[in-house]
């Protein structure tokens, strides 16, 4: 442990400055450094951190329980092609007035897409109720990656 004024006159003496790098230790534990170099370097070590982070996109995709078959295979292949791109996939089946009762249709057409992709992706989320939404959220699988 040394005294502060001593610790300041070393880094007065040698042209640098005394900073406080653990402040919650006891006694808090200073260094002599320069600190322009030291705030510079930390920015590098951010913006390379951020550089190497992988931005997950979302797309969604909407259906309503009259959706046929047709449109549902349209709506298959476009999740497919965005599964094996790496983004991820949210389904929402929307219901509209009395359709809420027939909450099964939902199940059934999740379950129809979920056994469709299974090959591509994997179901990050398992269908549920949002209001009068029902979401599903299929990942990509890692081979795909």
């Amino acid at each position: 442990m040394v005294n502060i004024q001593y610790a300041q006159q070393r880094a007065d003496d040698v042209g640098l400055d005394l900073v406080e790098v653990a402040p919650n230790a006891r006694p808090p534990v200073c260094r002599i450094m320069d600190y322009g170099k030291f705030q510079y370097e930390q920015r590098r070590k951010e913006r390379k951190s951020k550089k190497n982070q992988v931005k997950v996109t979302i797309k969604e995709i909407q259906l309503r329980p009259k959706t046929d078959e047709y449109h549902l295979q349209f709506d298959i292949k476009r999740a497919e092609k965005w599964l094996q791109e790496g983004k991820k996939v949210k389904f929402r089946v929307r219901f509209r007035g009395r359709e809420i009762t027939h909450q099964f249709i939902g199940h059934e057409r999740l379950g129809k897409i979920e056994d469709a992709l299974k090959d591509v992706g994997i179901v990050e989320q398992r269908p549920n109720m949002e209001g009068r939404d029902m979401l599903m959220i299929m990942a990509p699988n890692k081979e795909n990656k």
